[in-house]
């Protein structure tokens, strides 16, 4: 794993991803729980995360553009999870009220030999991906 990754984990497990959403919100618990689980499976821990409007996303690359071959996990109210992708206009997956299910669910949809993180952007590493197949 490159220390590009492992800061990018510890800067959203320290920030529960989503440090300017306000203390009080129903999602911030849920979604530091899903934040902890995700970074325990090592498959996971490998890529780069990145996050947005409660959701948990992971990369194959460290650098924007991130890859999107990946499905991703929000956080819903109430303590529940969807998952969806690997792109916005997949269908959702399924939704779970467990942080444990909804991360088995991105690991059982991994695309093969996934990870360690390319160091750069998709672009570069589609490129690299190409020219190693050859």
């Amino acid at each position: 794993m490159t220390s590009i990754v492992d800061a990018a984990w510890r800067d959203i497990i320290t920030t529960a991803g989503e440090p300017s959403r306000p203390e009080g919100s129903p999602l911030r618990e849920p979604f530091a729980e899903l934040v902890r689980v995700a970074h325990a499976e090592p498959l996971l821990r490998q890529l780069h995360p990145w996050t947005g409007m409660w959701e948990l996303h992971f990369s194959r690359c460290t650098e924007i553009r991130y890859t999107w071959d990946i499905p991703y996990i929000g956080t819903l109210g109430d303590g529940w999870y969807y998952v969806e992708g690997p792109s916005r206009s997949s269908p959702r997956i399924a939704e779970t009220d467990s942080a444990q299910a909804a991360v088995a669910m991105v690991v059982d949809r991994l695309p093969p030999h996934c990870g360690p993180a390319f160091i750069g952007n998709a672009e570069e590493l589609a490129a690299y991906e190409k020219a190693r197949d050859l």
